[in-house]
């Protein structure tokens, strides 16, 4: 009995375990989203089944990509996402998903950190967004996330998973919908550029 009671504390010991914090989401608001009925179809297509993992109450887990672990980071639900729509050469982390949209030329860096500016005329609903600076990271691009456009009161939004950004200045902990803003200049982390999604938008 006390052999093995030893094996299982041992066992349970050295099994990893990543902790994830509880979720704090929000669906997203399709409703409440700008001319909608206008969006091409693949975007459409896109934000419905982005709204359905948005409603599973999903927290930010680091290294997941399977909602069935409870949570995912922003690349991995990425990654699920646009794995769900058949694109096979989709990359599994932010900075390749960066690099793969840069290879088909249509990714637009930003340097003017204002949304009224021309770095930001051709930006779309459906469009990856792209930061750098995140938090700690070897990789040149830390973060991505889509953008969804602007709900009815003119606010812009964007989907994905994050461990602290807001909605309507509320923190989320989880994939959710999300206030789309801009770092300021003095801010750690920048915000880089966006692309139209490879295989299916672009």
């Amino acid at each position: 009995m006390k052999l093995k009671i030893l094996i299982v504390t041992v066992f349970v010991a050295m099994t990893p375990f990543v902790y994830a914090d509880p979720a704090v989401t929000e669906p997203i608001p399709t409703e409440k989203l700008q001319d909608l009925q206008l969006y091409p179809s693949s975007v459409k297509n896109l934000i419905t089944r982005a709204k359905s993992l948005s409603t599973k109450n999903l927290t930010y887990q680091y290294g997941s990509a399977d909602p069935a672990n409870g949570g995912m980071d922003c690349s991995g639900t990425i990654y699920y996402l646009l794995s769900q729509q058949k694109i096979a050469d989709v990359p599994r982390s932010s900075d390749a998903m960066y690099q793969w949209a840069l290879k088909q030329g249509k990714l637009y860096k930003v340097t003017d950190l204002a949304f009224d500016s021309k770095d930001f005329a051709n930006l779309k609903p459906g469009d990856l967004l792209f930061w750098s600076g995140t938090y700690n990271s070897t990789s040149y691009i830390s973060h991505v996330m889509i953008y969804l456009g602007k709900d009815k009161k003119g606010n812009r939004l964007m989907f994905g998973s994050s461990d602290g950004r807001t909605y309507h200045n509320k923190k989320m902990w989880g994939v959710s919908v999300f206030d789309f803003k801009l770092p300021n200049s003095k801010a750690k982390a920048k915000f880089v550029g966006y692309s139209c999604i490879p295989s299916l938008t672009c």
